[in-house]
């Protein structure tokens, strides 16, 4: 595996992305309507990545800055958030996503990050299973599905 730091509007990016709006669309009834800026990614306000599998890309993920007033008080005083962490079917099981988070987290954390925060779902327990294990904790709710009951708010201290 290998990970590399891409546009959030890279082919391969993009590719993983509709993937994980078809999963959200399955297990939802519909796409993640969150309004995302593929410039928001760019660091250093952000960074998007793809894990590639020898030249197949299989996992996605990326961190975007928040002002700390966002959403109500997001928790740090340099908050950020994960966004659209994604395995590929075929590549379930064989810690992407693990390796993508941490990636994550020692990126933002090097940008001066001091907390990440996600929105994720009831209907996900996988992603639940990894945030969890990986010290994620309850924060307050923030953002598009502030108010949405299936919602889960996660973050860390880093």
């Amino acid at each position: 595996m290998t990970i590399h730091q891409l546009r959030y509007d890279h082919p391969d990016a993009q590719r993983l992305i509709e993937e994980v709006q078809g999963e959200y669309a399955a297990r939802y009834g519909g796409r993640d309507g969150s309004r995302i800026a593929a410039g928001e990614f760019d660091p250093p306000h952000g960074l998007f990545v793809v894990a590639y599998d020898r030249d197949e890309p299989v996992a996605a993920g990326g961190w975007r800055r928040h002002d700390p007033g966002a959403y109500g008080g997001l928790p740090g005083r340099d908050p950020a958030e994960i966004k659209r962490i994604y395995v590929a079917t075929n590549a379930r099981g064989r810690g992407f996503a693990r390796a993508v988070l941490a990636y994550l987290e020692d990126t933002a954390r090097s940008a001066g990050v001091d907390w990440l925060v996600l929105e994720t779902g009831q209907r996900q327990p996988e992603a639940l299973a990894l945030y969890r294990s990986s010290g994620y904790g309850d924060v307050p709710h923030f953002g598009t599905y502030a108010d949405a009951p299936e919602a889960v708010h996660l973050g860390k201290q880093l």
